[in-house]
């Protein structure tokens, strides 16, 4: 059970009202143009992404995260790793959709919040998209048991997740639907029984 500032002590009320803080606050970051001011492909902007999806709910929102986390069999980045590794990550390339993608998976592993990772990250790969190639992915065309497989392969083999997204891209980058299709869809890969947590 995360700790909270709604004071909720039952993890599934607190599952739905994140859920509805959340997309809330995600429909009020696309309106508000917020989004535009930031630099795309950093972690301070998601960092950014974070703290204003979920500041309303968490104390680290928007804050690294100081527990190592698991989930089923694989180890995301170890704390004492996570610095360089988003470092790292940063200079990473992003030019082209391929890069883009890659910096994405790099990211996905290093996951650096207690919780939200998946919709900050989907929001900030859309951001990365849309400022270097006009396009965003359309999510309500990724199945969700196949970009689940992808993922949990990416770290060795990234060509089906690139498929995948590849074939999900629009134009349609100023589309308020399509830009929360990637928040309604991100609930369902994230939970938090999902996670396994070592404190430090």
């Amino acid at each position: 059970m995360l700790q909270n500032k709604l004071g909720i002590i039952d993890a599934a009320e607190l599952a739905r009202e994140e859920e509805r803080i959340s997309k809330k606050r995600a429909a009020e970051l696309f309106e508000s143009g917020y989004l535009d001011g930031l630099q795309a492909g950093t972690y301070r902007t998601l960092a950014e992404i974070h703290k204003y999806l979920f500041g309303q709910i968490y104390d680290f929102a928007g804050k690294r995260r100081d527990v190592n986390l698991a989930k089923g069999n694989f180890r995301f980045a170890p704390v004492m790793y996570l610095d360089a590794a988003l470092k790292n990550i940063e200079k990473m390339p992003q030019g082209t959709f391929e890069e883009i993608v890659e910096k994405y998976v790099e990211m996905n592993i290093a996951h650096p919040f207690r919780e939200g990772n998946g919709r900050s990250a989907r929001i900030w790969l859309d951001h990365m998209l849309k400022k270097e190639l006009g396009a965003v992915v359309d999510w309500s065309r990724v199945e969700k048991e196949d970009y689940l497989l992808a993922m949990e392969r990416s770290p060795i083999r990234d060509i089906e997740i690139k498929y995948l997204l590849k074939q999900a891209l629009t134009e349609k980058i100023y589309d308020r639907e399509v830009y929360m299709k990637g928040i309604d869809h991100s609930y369902y890969y994230e939970g938090y029984s999902a996670y396994r947590t070592n404190e430090l």
